[in-house]
This record gives structure tokens, sequence and C-alpha cells, in this order.
């Protein structure tokens, strides 16, 4: 069965058939009842990406009317991801220099340490264990980089869980006042840390805050919030990038026992998963002034969804698109964006993932298809797996 439309497509157990029928139709389509323009074809995604008419947020909305006016969407307003012009170009300088200086060894050294660590808390590898691995696991090494303390990592992470689902369209009224209070709780946390920063040295927010300076960005406001949006990025970002590098094991015994017998390949299995099954399987762009997409003339108000999954899956982008090629040469990975909204956390997100999948690949139980299962957190544009351990048959 088909997903029923493409914002529905993102939570559907496999939309991908139904992205390549889209693929094989015009590069830019109206849909009626989403009342949107839908890109599915790389050229069209990258052309929309590129075009300076094309924003990230509505004219005249720059937060959501559901939690405007609330500390969540003060963050909100303020996140590079969330804003184009000057709002945009230098923070994302800041921001992207001080990831870009991150050190890889400790990146994976720090995210072997807390797999580890939460390995043992949650209990791997019970499938629901599994699930809050995946998603703890990013943000405790993210906030840990940023210089928090271990002892901070568990309140930290719910807050952040809490704040995210402010971002969804799905969210209930009670879930958006708590995102609210999550907001105050992450920014006053994150305040006091940037006034002992310079006790600090070494951490990510040490970076950034050397890199705000140099750049002439002193608006503490927008720092704090964009602290916040490292942490609400990473937390279902590079979740689901290892949810679904999960999935692809499970479906794939030999890839797994391939993965076993040479850990170093676990790097190419997260690249082809962004590419193959990626996390974030679309994303908006709001038309500001009359322009034109691959021949087609929209006008201010208009709405485009760019399907980065679909995008993934074009021959002309990546051929045999629909075939898991471990080591693909040249491969192109719309879900990590492209021009100025490019993505600046993906060497630090994939990083991450790699040192994740290597973990569970180390353990000494193997993941069982037969044992473990899953389903996908309801999402209008992320792919979230879900585990859950499952009854043998012929188990009392």
């Amino acid at each position: 069965m088909y997903p029923s439309n493409a914002v529905a497509a993102a939570s559907h157990v496999n939309p991908y058939p139904w992205y390549q029928q889209l693929l094989a139709g015009p590069a830019l389509h109206f849909d009626p009842h989403l009342r949107l323009w839908i890109a599915s074809r790389a050229t069209a995604v990258q052309e929309v990406m590129d075009n300076p008419h094309c924003l990230v947020r509505p004219s005249g909305e720059a937060v959501p009317r559901a939690f405007a006016g609330s500390s969540a969407g003060a963050v909100f307003g303020r996140l590079i991801r969330m804003n184009d012009g000057p709002g945009h170009a230098r923070p994302k300088q800041v921001i992207g220099q001080a990831l870009a200086a991150l050190d890889p060894s400790v990146i994976a050294r720090r995210t072997a340490h807390f797999a580890r660590l939460l390995g043992q808390q949650h209990g791997l590898p019970d499938g629901a264990a599994l699930t809050r691995w995946t998603f703890d696991l990013p943000t405790w090494v993210v906030a840990d980089l940023l210089g928090l303390g271990q002892d901070e990592l568990p309140e930290l992470a719910l807050w952040v869980a809490d704040f995210v689902r402010c971002l969804s369209p799905l969210s209930t009224p009670s879930q958006l006042a708590d995102a609210s209070v999550a907001a105050q709780a992450l920014q006053q946390r994150f305040a006091r840390l940037v006034q002992t920063s310079a006790l600090t040295p070494a951490t990510l927010l040490d970076a950034i805050c050397r890199q705000a300076a140099h750049a002439g960005w002193d608006d503490q406001e927008a720092i704090l919030a964009n602290l916040i949006g490292l942490l609400s990025q990473t937390h279902e970002a590079s979740a689901g990038l290892i949810g679904n590098s999960i999935v692809a094991l499970l479906d794939r015994p030999q890839l797994e026992a391939q993965l076993r017998d040479d850990p170093q390949l676990a790097g190419a299995l997260v690249q082809e998963v962004a590419r193959f099954d990626p996390p974030i399987q679309n994303t908006r762009r709001f038309v500001a002034q009359p322009t034109i997409v691959a021949g087609v003339a929209l006008q201010p108000g208009d709405t485009i969804l760019l399907l980065l999954a679909a995008a993934g899956r074009d021959a002309h982008a990546n051929p045999d698109p629909d075939v898991f090629v471990l080591e693909r040469p040249q491969r192109r990975l719309p879900g990590f964006g492209h021009g100025p909204h490019a993505c600046p956390g993906q060497a630090l997100a994939t990083r991450i993932a790699t040192t994740a999948i290597q973990h569970l690949l180390a353990l000494p139980v193997r993941l069982d298809r037969a044992a473990l299962d899953w389903t996908l957190r309801p999402s209008a544009n992320a792919r979230l797996p879900q585990f859950f351990t499952t009854t043998p048959k012929g188990s009392p």
C-alpha cells in the first residue's frame, strides 16, 4: 500500500516505490489536497535550495502560530536553520567553523564511552532499550562536547526531547507547553555555561564563543538558541541515522557479518543509509517573490515540499538507486541539504552514527530479525525507528 500523501510518506513502512512513481512524473507538481508544490527529483530539489526567493519560513511568520509568543517560539525564531539572509549567514559561519574544527578522534572516543555507559544503563540489546539508546546517545555526546558535565546529561536529554516536540505540527497543546518549559530550562543552563566558557577551553562551546567574537556575532540570545538548536537537530536526525542503520543491518544479515569482520566499513554503511533511507525525508521552502523553478512559475505564498528521500533515490543522482551499495562511488546525499542551508553537522552526525554502529557490532549478541522488530514514530518529516523485542514462535 502506498502512503496517502507526500507528508504521510515520511513515516510510511515503505514509501520508496511511491517515490519512484513521483520521480517518473513532472519535476514539480501541485498537490491540491496538501495545497503545496512537490519536488522529488534531485535537480529540482537542488534548484529550490539554490533559489534566493525560496525561504525556510513563510514571509510574516517567523514562528509557527501554534507556539508564537512562547519561550519555545523565541528559541525557534532565532535558529539559524529557520532564518535566511543576515540572520542566517554569520551564525551559520560561526557554527560551521566551530563544528569543522572538532577532532574526529575525540568525537569517536566520547561516542564510544557513552555508547558503553548508556548500553549498560538501558540494557542492550532489548528493543525498547535500543530505542532509548539511539536517541540518548547523540544528545549526550554533543552535550558533552559542548562542556556539560556527565551528571547533567540525563536531565538535559529529557529537556531536549520535550523541546523537539514543539517542532512537529503533530504536537498537542500539552506538548507545546512542555516544550516552553524545556526551552526556559535549556536557556538558563546554557547561559550559565557560556559565562564559564573561558574556564573550560577546548570544548565545542569555547570554539563557538571564540568564533562568534571573531565574526562580531554578539547576539547572546541567538547564541543560546543555537546551542539548543545543535542539540535539537542531533536528537532526532542523528538518532534516526543510527536507527535506520540498525534497520539496514537487521534487513541484511550478510551485511552485519561483513561489518563484524571489518568494522571500518561502518562508515560506508552510515553514508549509504543517509542516501537509501535517510532520517529526514522532507523539508519545506516558502516562495517570497515571483520566481521560476523547473520551468514552473511560482508566486509569493506558494509552498514547496522537497522530498529529500526521493531525491536520494533519483537514478540521475545515484545510479541503481534502489540497490543498497555499501561502497558507492560519488554518492550524493540530498538529505543533508545543499547550498546556504547545507547541514554543518554532517561530519559530526555521521561520526557519531558510525561509532554507535561499531559499538553494537562489537557486542557478543547479534542483531536478530526474529527477535527484534520496529515501528516508525509518527512524524511529518522524519523517519525514526522505534524498536521492540518480539517473542519467538513457540515461546510460552
